[in-house]
Formats: C-alpha cells, sequence, structure tokens
C-alpha cells in the first residue's frame, strides 16, 4: 500500500493542484488529509492561488481516494460543501505492525500526546513544519504544509511505502526520509 499524507492546504487551489498533480505521479492508493482545508485562518496570510471554491472542486472529483481528519480550521459549514467527511478529530492506521495516530496537531502533539505505546507513531499537521523523529517512546511526524510552509521549509508531503515514510517538495524531490 502507498499512500499520500498532506496537510495545510489553508484553501490555495494553486497548491491544491500540484499536491493532486503529485498524487496521480506518485500513484498512491489513497491521500490522508491532516486538516486544515479550506479557510486560512486568522494567524496565516492568504497562500498563492487562495480559492477555496476551487479546492472544493478539485477534492471532491477525488472523494473516494480521501481520508480526512479535522483541523482547527474547519467548520461544520466545510462538510455541507465536502463530499468526504472533514469533521473526525483523528484517525488510527495500523501500519507495518504499530499504530499511526493521524489528528490535525491543534489538541493532540508532543506536548499533550495521545495514548501511545513504545513505538507508536504520532503523526499531524498543524505546525507546517516537517517532522520524522524518533522521540522517547513513539514516533513524531509531520509532512509540512502544501501552502504555507513555515522555518524555512518547502511546501511538502510525505509518502508511507514499505515502511518508509519520505517528505518530498511539490517537484517530487526527497527532502528527508526514515524507515521503521
Amino acid at each position: 500500500m502507498k499512500l499520500m499524507i498532506a496537510s495545510d492546504i489553508h484553501g490555495s487551489e494553486y497548491y491544491c493542484e500540484k499536491l493532486l498533480q503529485r498524487y496521480q505521479a506518485e500513484k498512491a492508493d489513497k491521500l490522508i488529509l491532516l486538516g486544515d482545508i479550506l479557510y486560512h485562518g486568522p494567524r496565516n496570510d492568504l497562500p498563492k492561488g487562495y480559492n477555496p471554491k476551487g479546492v472544493i472542486r478539485l477534492l471532491n472529483d477525488c472523494k473516494d481516494e480521501i481520508l480526512c481528519v479535522r483541523g482547527n480550521c474547519e467548520a461544520e459549514v466545510d462538510q455541507m460543501v465536502l463530499d468526504f467527511s472533514v469533521l473526525s478529530d483523528s484517525m488510527i492506521l495500523y501500519l507495518d505492525n504499530r499504530m499511526v495516530f493521524a489528528t490535525h496537531g491543534h489538541v493532540f502533539h508532543k506536548e499533550n500526546l495521545p495514548k501511545l505505546k513504545d513505538g507508536d507513531i504520532l503523526l499531524h499537521g498543524h505546525t507546517h513544519v516537517q517532522a520524522l523523529e524518533r522521540c522517547e517512546g513513539y514516533i513524531y511526524m509531520n509532512p509540512g504544509s502544501v501552502s504555507i510552509p513555515k522555518n524555512g521549509n518547502e511546501n511538502s508531503y510525505m509518502i508511507y511505502e514499505n515502511a518508509t515514510y519520505t517528505i518530498k517538495n511539490l517537484e517530487g524531490n526527497e527532502i528527508i526520509a526514515m524507515t521503521v
């Protein structure tokens, strides 16, 4: 199984289109979105190509390929226009005999951990900063931001395949990888 994991589109039709082009090129089986899809939020500048209606159209066109969790910028009204579920605060995946706790990151994060066993993965977006880190008792991962990267990061997404998590830029070039 090959998964694409992305976060923080923040209403950018421009970057959403680039992400979906990479999704097709990667030939991933599913696209996991870690929230903050349509709205840019009060702390962020408008991203390039800000057009939430365009993002709605692009994502609804591939609704059967998307799994999503709610970000701090999602509202119930967003569910009215999106044809896939966006209101779950977390999802649990089991990959390579370990639990992956996927969430946006505004509630559960490194300073407020969910219930994890030794070797489990905490996967979230929210910070807009890429991470693949072995922490004491768990692994922390963050794909960075599709549209508004921070701390000098590139616009990015993550690929999971064969026990390897790879963060890539929107041209498909590897930034960093970790095998678990």
